[in-house]
């Protein structure tokens, strides 16, 4: 909710720098998500090649499918690398923020190609259902029960880092989309080598792609949300307007803008009036608090004096 008024006013304005140092403390931890990425793409590279000769032998939907995904699996992992590296250089004059944003650009990215993946495994399991190939379940076993175990170890790697940064997230995503598809793969070799169906290649493969995609759609709308600044899905706009109010001495908060610059970056911009400036140190203070007990630690407040501040009009805007 903001308001914005034609007035004349004494600027007086509050950047909290308190939010500065969890920007930096970010950046900083950027390295041990920077190596655990670095495991993972290694991991992921060589099992790719073994993964695609795996099915090229065994003739399995699940385990191609697996490997193409592993293939976009390197991918975004080198995607999310490169763009944690350069969101790590300073601002500058022309980009006061620096490249943090990249960040969410890649996990968007990476976000829209496994919706890519998943309508692929769609349409090609739709083609063997139709056109069934014959399958070797042992090759097909093997190498999916490898696969797992890489793709367990990728997962673990992530896990921990992946509730919070969507850049990381979007990297996590393709590794837990690649150790579903051994899952699958493993299901469709036993039922293949026990039974001989080999519709469930197919099948399983289907099953696996729309898990994707629910992910995948999730993690496009979350990068989305940042980009178009949204406020966070984790901060009640309702409790901070309320929390502003009820600050003595501080009237008709305006202006007021929360969005999401990059993971665990929440900033907050706002306008307030004041009667006494005596009472300038002590509201700032009382913002910063009640702010960083919402999740926001980054705070941009300017607050105008009553005395020079006239109305001549005022324009609600929603």
């Amino acid at each position: 909710m903001s308001a914005h008024h034609g007035h004349s006013h004494d600027h007086s304005h509050s950047h909290d720098h308190g939010s500065g140092a969890g920007a930096h403390r970010g950046l900083v931890s950027r390295g041990a998500e920077s190596q655990r990425l670095k495991w993972v793409l290694i991991i992921t590279a060589l099992f790719m090649v073994a993964e695609i000769v795996g099915g090229l032998l065994s003739g399995s939907l699940a385990l191609l499918a697996d490997s193409g995904h592993m293939f976009t699996d390197a991918a975004a992992i080198g995607l999310s690398l490169f763009a944690m590296r350069i969101a790590q250089r300073p601002p500058n004059t022309k980009r006061t923020f620096g490249y943090v944003r990249l960040e969410i650009l890649a996990a968007l990215v990476n976000g829209a190609t496994l919706l890519a993946i998943a309508g692929l495994i769609v349409f090609e399991a739709w083609q063997r259902l139709r056109d069934p190939v014959v399958i070797d379940g042992t090759i097909m076993l093997s190498v999916a029960a490898l696969g797992l175990a890489v793709n367990v170890a990728g997962a673990f790697l992530l896990h921990s880092h992946a509730h919070d940064n969507l850049n990381v997230r979007g990297a996590y995503l393709h590794v837990l989309g690649d150790l579903l598809g051994s899952v699958g793969a493993i299901a469709a070799g036993i039922i293949v080598l026990t039974t001989g169906w080999t519709p469930a290649d197919p099948i399983i493969s289907v099953v696996i792609a729309l898990l994707i995609l629910f992910s995948a759609w999730k993690l496009v709308r979350e990068a989305t949300d940042v980009l178009l600044e949204s406020v966070p899905s984790h901060v009640d706009m309702d409790g901070v307007l309320a929390a502003l109010a009820s600050i003595d001495g501080l009237d008709d908060v305006h202006d007021v803008h929360v969005w999401t610059l990059t993971s665990g970056f929440v900033a907050i911009s706002a306008h307030g009036v004041i009667d006494d400036p005596i009472e300038h140190s002590r509201v700032l203070t009382e913002v910063r608090e009640l702010m960083a007990s919402h999740g926001i630690d980054h705070v941009t407040f300017q607050i105008e004096m009553r005395r020079l501040y006239q109305i001549p009009s005022v324009q609600a805007v929603p």
